[in-house]
């Protein structure tokens, strides 16, 4: 395995707009928004700038297919602006971009910023779109509901256990989330909800009722990174912050054809973990992470991937939901800031959202809900479906 990229960039600099209902923004004004938030954290002029990536998913209702949105709204020098799209990774994808742009030696500051502005499109879901042609054909009627719920019944057969327990499990999710996104200001939803109202909730795609399912969001976050050496003129006080890994596996058809995938599981962020633990030099996650954000667009995906994440055994993520191991105050907190389940999913903003809060909690700047002195953390995105997706992990850490 080549070398990677661990602890040779610095974030120097975050931020992110509140989600929700943005009604009087554009997009512009939310790029602008979040990234004058990151420019002041950092602490530089925006002419240090060299680089830029651009995560945009819908660019159909959005601000277009290229990056002069991006260059324009910020005002930036005429410097290097990619666009970058990768399903519900894109706003990592955007980051790794900055990130490796850094990491080569051909930039010494760079700029990842993701937008997304979804409520203008009248959908109650996210926006149909086509992914090809002959794609449309293979999935002429997929929703993103009824394709996770399989991973539930999938869940049950391949571990033995009841829907009534999985189910139990799957509220617990729900309720932590609305637990720790009604303590952030910056969350779309911040509304504690009982369990007895989740599971009694209209269903939507059997066994996803109303509160397992992540909404859609106006939102947009922004990172600024640069060389360690750089960053310590630049960092006041508190830890310096560093990228330990960041790894990206896509599926290559054989979930598809049910190659030996029996579909209770997500193969590609089992094999991204692996890659982004040995980069990161990681080699017991439950026991060295101190907090992670997962990409729970639905209840069963967060639970899922506890075990594809190796922090819960195979069939025992369900037990350690209920033990409360991912709860605030559990062994390894999952979605502090309230997850997709508070923030909604403005997708190409959503994977920069995540790295937010990581930031925020190893900075010691998370208010209510900060952790004792977190050191390391994890983030992680999956995007289209169970048995056809890209997954993105990317590993952040203090010095």
């Amino acid at each position: 395995m080549a070398e990677g990229i661990r602890d040779k960039v610095a974030i120097v600099g975050m931020g992110c707009t509140r989600f929700g209902e943005r009604w009087n923004c554009s997009a512009e004004d939310l790029m602008v928004e979040a990234f004058e938030e990151a420019l002041a954290d950092a602490n530089i002029e925006r002419d240090r700038i060299e680089a830029a990536w651009f995560g945009l998913s819908s660019d159909d209702q959005g601000p277009g297919k290229s990056a002069l949105s991006l260059s324009t709204a910020l005002r930036l020098p005429n410097i290097a602006a990619t666009r970058v799209e990768n399903m519900c990774a894109t706003g990592t994808e955007a980051l790794r971009g900055a990130v490796y742009g850094v990491a080569s030696g051909a930039y010494d500051v760079a700029l990842a910023l993701g937008v997304e502005k979804l409520k203008d499109t009248g959908y109650g879901g996210l926006p149909e779109r086509t992914k090809g042609t002959f794609e449309d054909l293979w999935f002429p009627s997929v929703t993103a509901p009824g394709s996770f719920a399989q991973f539930a019944s999938s869940y049950v057969e391949a571990h033995g256990i009841d829907m009534e327990q999985l189910k139990e499990a799957m509220a617990h999710v729900s309720w932590k989330s609305h637990e720790n996104g009604a303590k952030n200001p910056k969350a779309h939803l911040r509304k504690r909800v009982d369990k007895d109202k989740i599971l009694n909730a209209p269903m939507i795609a059997y066994p996803l009722g109303l509160f397992d399912c992540c909404g859609v969001s106006d939102g947009s976050a922004c990172a600024i990174v640069t060389t360690p050496a750089i960053a310590e003129k630049l960092v006041g006080e508190g830890p310096m912050v560093t990228v330990k890994s960041m790894q990206l596996a896509l599926s290559n058809g054989s979930e598809i054809g049910f190659d030996g995938w029996d579909g209770s599981y997500a193969l590609t962020t089992r094999l991204a973990s692996q890659r982004a633990y040995r980069e990161a030099g990681i080699e017991n996650p439950r026991e060295e992470l101190d907090l992670i954000e997962v990409h729970d667009c639905f209840s069963v995906t967060e639970l899922v991937t506890m075990e594809d994440l190796g922090l819960s055994k195979p069939g025992e993520g369900w037990r350690d939901v209920l033990a409360g191991t991912y709860d605030a105050d559990g062994k390894v907190p999952c979605n502090l800031d309230g997850g997709l389940k508070c923030f909604g999913h403005p997708i190409g903003a959503t994977g920069l959202r995540m790295v937010y809060e990581i930031y925020l909690q190893l900075r010691g700047q998370a208010g209510d809900r900060q952790l004792d002195t977190p050191k390391l953390g994890l983030t992680h995105n999956l995007g289209g479906f169970p048995n056809k997706n890209v997954c993105s992990i990317s590993v952040i850490g203090t010095c």
